[in-house]
């Protein structure tokens, strides 16, 4: 385990608008107030068409193969997740969500284009003195965490 300590700062509550896809909104509204790090919740409903990676294609294989799901409808959704700098300084959401309409459920990341269905609430409380970044891992391919 690795780990670093942050304090609170500000808080932000934003509602999102049809047709907005989730994490290209929350990561430019994070670049233009300047926010390092941050926790985010979501709430709300996800397009047809959004798309969201569900897994690796085998767990243990490496490079990782991602697999992806097309919601086929409308879906309910509620997320969490994380927002850090990349290797660049560009600010990266990390979010997962569980998607259900009537007796179905999925959940899955948003990295690859959830899309806003009428509105999206989310809450971004940000934390400070915090130099947690998401750095280039090269034998998952991921840009890790690095507290």
């Amino acid at each position: 385990m690795k780990y670093s300590e942050a304090k609170e700062g500000r808080i932000f509550v934003i509602r999102l608008f049809d047709g907005e896809i989730l994490h290209q909104s929350i990561e430019r509204f994070a670049a233009e107030k300047s926010i390092n790090a941050a926790t985010v919740i979501a709430l709300g409903g996800a397009d047809k068409g959004s798309v969201l990676t569900v897994g690796p294609v085998d767990g243990r294989q490496s490079p990782v193969t991602p697999m992806t799901l097309e919601l086929d409808d409308v879906y309910e959704i509620s997320g969490t997740g994380t927002l850090f700098p990349d290797d660049e300084g560009k600010p990266v959401l990390h979010m997962h969500i569980a998607c259900g309409r009537k007796d179905k459920a999925i959940t899955g990341c948003v990295r690859t284009g959830v899309k806003v269905w009428q509105v999206m609430e989310v809450v971004i409380r940000e934390l400070l003195h915090c130099s947690a970044a998401r750095i280039p891992d090269p034998e998952t391919g991921f840009k890790l965490l690095q507290p």
